[in-house]
């Protein structure tokens, strides 16, 4: 992303207030830069209120000058509403936010994952099951997302990361912000192997109201949300409720009856979430929604029409097992484990159009992947005219 684009996506990040407007604004006009300089009164078509306009007239400088020195550290990205990179899962949730800072690596915003989360006090049982199904999933090829948060979450991503599988932690502050302090170290390893996602510019504090609404980012790039233990007014409701209101799957870990911190799970079991009592049943129960999400993926990538009902957003293209750029892809890949660098460099191709096909072929069950790196699965053949190397 040019210097010019990337200022005036942080202006409009840094503007606040409601996103469907800035969103708006995008999808009205050919780039941000352009939206930005469209003026006050396309501002107001698109929706915007008055208080919105004037903070991205003044452009809030400050903010702006933190966002853009973290920018240029590196591995640090931003991924707006209308890069390619955006990733397609979050597209399709109710709010999708404007923009993500990343740390790490993005492409992992791509891989099928799934959401672990719950109380932030938990029982040594309900850490014994966290860590369990993290690690099992991460060995299957999943990702873990959660929310960096005390308890459950921090055993997610530490098992994720013993496991040597990818994890994304989704902030409710600024990206550079741990939360809490003392996970501050695990935020490191996550940003140095993995990926910590925030849709607030660098420097911004804790905010109450922030974390309910971190939590649909969460479920939004997850295939299913499994929630380990929750007391009755647990946050992590808040995220099954946003993951089952984007159409995906929720699970919930049964407890004992005299344990408070259960009922918030028995609670999601009686309103219809799968219960699951080892990772296997989690696995196999999510395997055929990420093959169903795969296929769907496949024809909203196709169609940048179709994403999110929203027109004119641009995506990587998925392609047929005889494009020609399919067939590269598959001709890179080897039986053994290639990283997203080398696959670039032996394809010509984009991280974001390899990530996009990597996903679809992983979810078809023709690639394997361990440790952030790609092979053939050895049991399936090239596809129709692709070499056999």
């Amino acid at each position: 992303m040019d210097t010019e684009r990337t200022h005036a996506l942080l202006r409009l990040v840094a503007a606040g207030g409601r996103t469907a407007p800035r969103r708006r604004l995008l999808e009205d006009h050919p780039d941000p830069a352009t939206a930005c300089a469209a003026g006050p009164e396309a501002w107001r078509r698109a929706g915007m209120d008055a208080a919105q306009a004037q903070a991205l007239r003044d452009g809030a400088p400050g903010t702006l000058d933190r966002s853009v020195a973290w920018l240029a550290q590196p591995d640090h990205h931003l991924i707006g509403w209308s890069d390619p990179d955006y990733p397609a899962l979050l597209r399709r949730i109710p709010s999708p936010p404007l923009a993500l800072f990343v740390a790490g690596d993005p492409a992992l915003l791509w891989h099928p994952a799934v959401a672990i989360v719950g109380s932030r006090s938990p029982s040594a049982g309900g850490l014994d099951n966290a860590h369990g199904f993290a690690h099992a999933l991460c060995r299957a090829g999943f990702a873990v997302t959660s929310g960096l948060a005390a308890g459950i979450d921090t055993a997610a991503h530490a098992a994720a990361l013993g496991a040597g599988g990818g994890t994304v932690a989704v902030l409710g502050t600024g990206i550079d912000v741990p939360y809490p302090r003392g996970n501050g170290s695990l935020h490191a390893r996550i940003a140095a192997s993995g990926a910590v996602v925030s849709e607030h510019p660098p420097g911004t504090g804790v905010r109450r109201e922030h974390f309910p609404s971190r939590n649909r980012i969460i479920a939004g790039l997850s295939l299913g949300t499994l929630v380990v233990e929750a007391a009755a007014r647990s946050g992590a409701l808040i995220t099954a409720r946003l993951a089952a209101e984007s159409g995906r799957e929720v699970f919930a870990i049964p407890g004992s009856i005299h344990n408070p911190k259960a009922r918030g799970c028995h609670r999601l079991i009686r309103d219809g979430a799968a219960l699951v009592e080892d990772a296997a049943e989690l696995i196999e129960a999510i395997a055929p929604l990420a093959a169903e999400l795969g296929e769907a993926l496949r024809h909203r990538l196709g169609d940048p029409n179709s994403l999110s009902g929203d027109a004119g957003q641009p995506a990587p293209q998925v392609t047929a097992p005889d494009d020609p750029d399919h067939q590269r892809l598959w001709e890179a890949l080897g039986h053994d484990p290639t990283g997203m660098d080398r696959l670039v460099l032996r394809t010509g191709l984009t991280a974001a159009r390899l990530s996009s096909m990597l996903l679809l072929m992983e979810l078809e069950g023709r690639v394997a992947v361990e440790h952030g790196r790609y092979s053939r699965k050895s049991f399936h053949q090239a596809p129709s005219g692709a070499g056999r190397g």
